[in-house]
């Protein structure tokens, strides 16, 4: 049975407010979590980095929007830094902190390393078979963004309790696909920095592990994107 499958399964209690989440919270969470991992070749695997902070409001992750690009999937996304492994990298964990530093600048060399989440699959419309990992990190150390204006126009920290907040929850649809809608959350300019797909997968996936899930928004849609 795939994941979101099992989840149509559960009683899902969500609190009115989701608290302040902490690192330590994180920290303890993602140490005891057995990451599901998929095999595939070096060539069909890419990496994710899901770095955190500490902020007044709780644990903060950074999200980047992607660049407007002519024939990108991805142009304007909201996502994790993140992008194909490399011949001279030596993990999918070194691919994470390779490609945040290109995006956005922040070196996570002295990053805390928190764990990895479950793997997930590509889109099945644009890379079926690639696999992506998803690498934490806690940035201790307060570091300037200094974009890649060919890949990033715009990165921002969002507390990892507002993702609950149900004001921010939308319905996203996509040209590609103008008959389907998929769940979303806004975290900054209205129409334009909505967290969904891969990256929301993912952020579902976290708040999982930290035992704070997401209610489940996906419906039928879970056979459409696992399938």
């Amino acid at each position: 049975m795939d994941r979101f499958a099992s989840q149509r399964s559960r009683h899902w209690i969500l609190p009115a407010k989701l608290g302040l989440v902490k690192i330590e919270l994180v920290r303890q969470k993602l140490s005891s979590h057995t990451p599901t991992r998929v095999e595939t070749p070096k060539n069909q695997q890419a990496s994710v980095a899901i770095v955190l902070r500490e902020g007044d409001r709780g644990s903060e992750v950074l999200l980047i929007e992607r660049a407007l690009r002519e024939g990108d999937p991805w142009s304007g996304h909201m996502a994790f830094p993140g992008g194909r492994r490399e011949s001279g990298d030596a993990s999918t964990r070194a691919a994470a902190r390779r490609e945040t530093f290109e995006e956005v600048g922040v070196e996570l060399g002295d990053a805390e390393y928190l764990g990895r989440l479950d793997d997930l699959m590509g889109n099945p419309r644009v890379s079926p078979k690639l696999v992506i990992a998803a690498h934490a990190f806690h940035l201790e150390e307060e570091q300037p963004f200094v974009l890649a204006p060919r890949e990033v126009q715009h990165a921002l920290w969002f507390p990892l309790a507002a993702l609950h907040d149900q004001s921010r929850w939308v319905d996203h649809g996509i040209p590609a696909l103008p008959d389907m809608r998929f769940p979303g959350v806004l975290v900054g300019e209205p129409d334009r920095h909505i967290v969904w797909g891969l990256t929301y997968r993912f952020i579902d996936c976290l708040l999982e592990i930290l035992e704070q899930p997401l209610p489940d928004r996906w419906g039928e849609l879970s056979d459409f994107v696992d399938s």
